[in-house]
């Protein structure tokens, strides 16, 4: 865990990271018992354990960025500031959700925070990252864009595409693959070739980096230095955080591809457990404070699936309103 720089001035912030990592951990620990009562509507994908990417990259960037997301993206979407109660109404297809019920898990976005979408397409963000980034560049605003996508989508050809243009353009784009170790059910080492992710954006001339994705304040670093490249007009960077899907791919995933004891080691480099475990033993909290944060979010997803529950369903007759024709 990188401890540089942790001191009482930065005790706010430093403590934010972690109630943001126990929300996002409270709420996709939620999902298995939502899907098993039958509440939650369609697919919902857990990210458990890679709580630190989410939350260290969007505290590196301002709240006038941009994000853009994948179908595993509630992480990404909380860190961002969106609203559980919201997200959670979304889940149970209630009206009161970010697409009115009508989008489920993979489709939620917030535009007022700068959260352009989740996307149940494998690397769907890319093109939808690339043209925000255009956007703010020819509107001259000092606003980047930060694309999350998995190690799977680092093989999609938009991936390729994009990064040639981001490139060429120097475009203020920040491309964070969260390599969680699986595609699905397909690992990264036998599918990328050459093995080294990072090693993607030598071809498209800008820089990459990899960085300990279990970390919150190494993400944060990190993507602290991508940001401050594109807002330079250096062009884009591309960072590898590796971390671990504790979880399955979705609630149903019995994992049957990866052994019991094969994911022991991250599990002891559990990024909740070590960030609380650095601010202790920093003296910026004691165990009574960290644990008050961690029933504070618990609390606070329950009271989003209480307020999702009393929204009621979408009319029928809404069915074809919000379509774009």
């Amino acid at each position: 865990m990188e401890q540089t720089g942790l001191n009482m001035s930065e005790r706010t912030e430093l403590l934010g990271l972690l109630h943001r990592m126990c929300v996002i951990r409270a709420f996709d620990s939620t999902l298995p018992e939502l899907y098993t009562k039958g509440l939650s509507r369609g697919s919902s994908h857990a990210a458990l354990g890679q709580e630190a990417v989410a939350v260290g990259a969007c505290a590196a960037i301002g709240e006038d960025d941009y994000i853009t997301s994948t179908h595993r993206g509630h992480g990404h979407a909380i860190a961002k500031g969106a609203d559980i109660g919201r997200m959670m109404a979304e889940i149970l297809g209630r009206s009161d959700g970010y697409c009115r019920g009508k989008g489920g898990s993979m489709h939620i976005a917030d535009f007022s925070i700068g959260m352009l979408g989740a996307n149940g397409i494998v690397g769907g963000g890319f093109g939808l990252a690339a043209g925000a980034a255009l956007s703010a560049q020819l509107r001259g605003v000092e606003r980047i864009v930060l694309c999350f996508f998995g190690d799977g989508a680092i093989n999609q050809g938009a991936f390729h595409e994009i990064s040639n243009l981001a490139g060429i353009w120097k475009l203020p784009l920040v491309l964070l693959c969260e390599n969680n170790q699986f595609a699905m059910s397909a690992r990264a080492t036998a599918m990328v070739s050459g093995g080294d992710l990072a090693a993607r954006s030598s071809a498209f001339g800008f820089p990459s980096e990899s960085v300990d994705g279990m970390d919150v304040l190494a993400v944060r670093a990190a993507v602290r230095r991508a940001a401050d490249r594109a807002r330079a007009g250096d062009g884009p960077t591309l960072i590898v955080a590796n971390c671990y899907r504790f979880a399955g791919h979705f609630s149903g995933d019995t994992m049957s591809y990866r052994s019991r004891d094969e994911g022991d080691p991250w599990l002891k480099r559990d990024p909740l457990v070590t960030f609380r475990r650095v601010l202790v033993e920093q003296g910026l909290v004691d165990d009574a404070e960290a644990d008050a944060i961690e029933h504070a979010a618990e609390l606070a997803v329950r009271e989003a699936i209480e307020f999702a529950k009393l929204s009621p369903f979408p009319e029928p007759a809404t069915a074809w309103e919000d379509v774009y024709g």
